[in-house]
């Protein structure tokens, strides 16, 4: 998997790098989730794993999903075995996101694979993968940046900012997360 960040850049006179049938799916995937997950009680877990089934999310196993956890394009996630994806925890994928098998990624942490280019005029998005490894821990209201790659057994503290990659077994914590 490449470090390089994929840039996306809009055509002119357009307001969004993302085609309309990319744009129609993320909007019925929105509307889906609302109607037919967001409601749903902690048990009903194997129905939310089927929606983002649907819509094109890679599980394997049986990972939590919980009902308030927002996620954007899910044909970007990857989801193993007993990974949780906690309450209110954001997942913007722009780019892949994976959680290896029993990763936990705690209330309200945001991951997310999407930046721009402020030094480039034309502000272009830029994307790149997380990676979050086996039994890894991302603590509550942590932000992960595009391109990080959490090893396996780490623990990222509550609130930290990731903006580099994590060695397996380590912990850190802070912003930046030393």
């Amino acid at each position: 998997m490449s470090k390089q960040p994929l840039v996306r850049r809009q055509l002119p006179g357009r307001s969004t790098p993302w085609s309309f049938s990319q744009r129609l799916a993320a909007g019925a995937f929105d509307l889906a989730w609302a109607l037919l997950c967001g409601w749903t009680p902690k048990p009903l877990n194997p129905w939310r794993l089927f929606v983002l089934r649907v819509f094109g999310a890679k599980i394997v196993g049986t990972p939590f999903v919980h009902q308030r956890a927002r996620i954007a394009l899910p044909w970007n996630v990857e989801l193993h075995d007993r990974a949780c994806v906690g309450d209110r925890t954001n997942l913007y994928a722009l780019d892949r996101i994976t959680l290896g098998a029993g990763a936990l990624v705690a209330q309200e942490a945001y991951l997310c694979t999407g930046t721009h280019d402020v030094a480039d005029t034309e502000w272009p998005l830029m994307t790149a993968p997380i990676v979050v490894g086996e039994r890894a821990f991302v603590g509550a209201r942590a932000f992960v940046l595009p391109g990080v790659t959490i090893g396996t057994n780490a623990v990222v503290g509550a609130m930290s900012v990731v903006t580099s990659d994590v060695a397996a077994a380590a912990s850190v914590r802070g912003n930046p997360a030393r």
